[in-house]
């Protein structure tokens, strides 16, 4: 006896800090500690005990009380509301039913299938139990050197209360009848109080959630995660979290979107500045589709291949120096930004064209034409988008014909060599027109001379084309 509270202290020193919950699956394992009391009065009716159950709560009169840890009690919880449970207890007894006797030392050990209400009645701390068992009672007198020894197997009919004080701690009352068979030893009830302790669950991670429920058992984790961690405390469990260690939104799946502009921190080549989506969220401050920070004028529109610059004219006639041929000399849309020649230059070049001969009948263009044919390529070099019409001319002497053939020849003799020296040949066209554009009389020989000519002009009706017949520009 002396020994027993040593061990009952241990006991609570082990169990009162342990983190565990009532006695369930997870926490198969229960020891309990107490005190009993012996009462046989209330169980029958030969003298010396009453009626069953009369005078079941005369505490004073009929109940032996050991003022001392007189119970333990060791318990494993088998599953759907059972618990099997071994217990031993130890007594002193006085009181006979009715009579005072000396000293009788009391002894039993019992096992049992008990039956736990708590879940019928929503787990809550009232636990009810109800259970059926059996043990072995010792009941011994002594007299002088004389012992004798009354011993009896028991069916023993319970019924309990467990309290839950907490997770794992529960103050505990029962009553138990204990019939029993033979005559020499009366049926009595044993009532008793305690402490017990549920333990036994296998915690790995230590986050008060058992392995058995842990859908993250070796990482500590929340109850309302199934013990899956938050790391980031957002709300958004780690395994469902695209950033589990920065706080995020559940929209952005757990992400951050720091500057607001609805587009997540990962995805978003701007964090810092809100921005636009198909930006990948980067600004556009003038709207120009270029994000600011390629946009090399972030506050003025253009376009991506001007690096967001609006395109210059910098000879400011209206074509944009990436469309003008001429950027840095004001022209006209026909000629792609260059200028056209003026009236005067025509009439210049054609000073120069009449000028150029040919042999009698012929379309070979004479030596001493070379001059006057440099000059028209020098003038022509400076109207790079101009196309040149070379127009061939005779008089009227010969058919019609002839003079058609002569004079297309003749104008392709010039392009020819225009080509030859320079002239690019889709700025050229040629064509003949024989006797039918005469610009004085064929009634004279100067008259004749007169239409016997080469005239340049500007040909703005064709587009210039290579030798295939490609289209180039207009």
């Amino acid at each position: 006896m002396k020994h027993l509270s040593k061990i009952v202290l241990a006991t609570l020193l082990v169990f009162g800090f342990t983190s565990v919950k009532a006695q369930d699956a997870n926490n198969p394992w229960a020891v309990g500690i107490g005190t009993n009391a012996v009462d046989f009065y209330p169980t029958g009716e030969d003298a010396p005990l009453g009626g069953f159950f009369d005078e079941y709560f005369n505490t004073g009169d009929h109940w032996n009380v050991l003022p001392a840890v007189s119970k333990l009690t060791v318990s494993r919880f088998i599953g759907s509301g059972f618990v099997a449970e071994l217990g031993g207890s130890i007594n002193q007894i006085d009181q006979y039913g009715d009579r005072s006797i000396s000293d009788l030392s009391y002894y039993s050990v019992d096992a049992s299938l008990d039956y736990s209400l708590r879940a019928i009645l929503n787990d809550g701390w009232f636990d009810p139990v109800i259970g059926v068992g059996g043990g072995y009672t010792w009941i011994g007198d002594q007299e002088g050197e004389t012992i004798s020894n009354l011993d009896a197997a028991t069916l023993n009919g319970k019924l309990g209360f467990n309290f839950w004080l907490s997770e794992n701690v529960a103050f505990t009352l029962e009553s138990k009848y204990k019939h029993v068979f033979e005559t020499e030893t009366a049926s009595h009830f044993q009532h008793a109080g305690g402490i017990k302790f549920v333990f036994g669950g296998t915690d790995t991670d230590g986050d008060g959630i058992y392995d058995k429920d842990d859908e993250c058992p070796e990482t500590a984790g929340l109850p309302e995660f199934n013990g899956c961690p938050d790391t980031d405390g957002d709300g958004i469990e780690d395994r469902e979290d695209a950033c589990p260690n920065e706080a995020g939104l559940a929209e952005f799946d757990g992400c951050p979107d720091t500057d607001g502009d609805g587009v997540a921190d990962p995805d978003d080549e701007c964090p810092e500045t809100a921005g636009l989506a198909e930006l990948n969220g980067c600004p556009d401050a003038d709207g120009d589709g270029v994000r600011d920070d390629e946009d090399d004028c972030p506050e003025e529109a253009g376009p991506a291949e001007n690096d967001g610059c609006p395109w210059p004219d910098t000879d400011g006639d209206g074509i944009l120096d990436k469309d003008d041929d001429c950027p840095e000399v004001a022209g006209v849309a026909a000629s792609n930004g260059c200028p056209e020649p003026t009236a005067e230059v025509i009439k210049e070049l054609n000073q120069y064209s009449k000028t150029v001969l040919f042999d009698l009948n012929k379309a070979t263009i004479r030596k001493g034409s070379e001059e006057a044919l440099n000059s028209i390529v020098e003038i022509m070099k400076e109207y790079p988008q101009t196309i040149f019409h070379i127009e061939g001319h005779t008089d009227s002497t010969g058919s019609d014909k002839y003079n058609l053939k002569l004079s297309k020849e003749r104008a392709a003799s010039v392009e020819k060599w225009l080509e030859e020296h320079g002239v690019p040949s889709n700025r050229l066209t040629s064509e003949g027109y024989g006797e039918s554009q005469p610009i004085a009389t064929n009634n004279t020989a100067a008259g004749r001379q007169d239409n016997r000519r080469v005239e340049i002009s500007l040909d703005k009706d064709k587009e210039m084309k290579d030798k295939s017949g490609d289209k180039k520009m207009k």
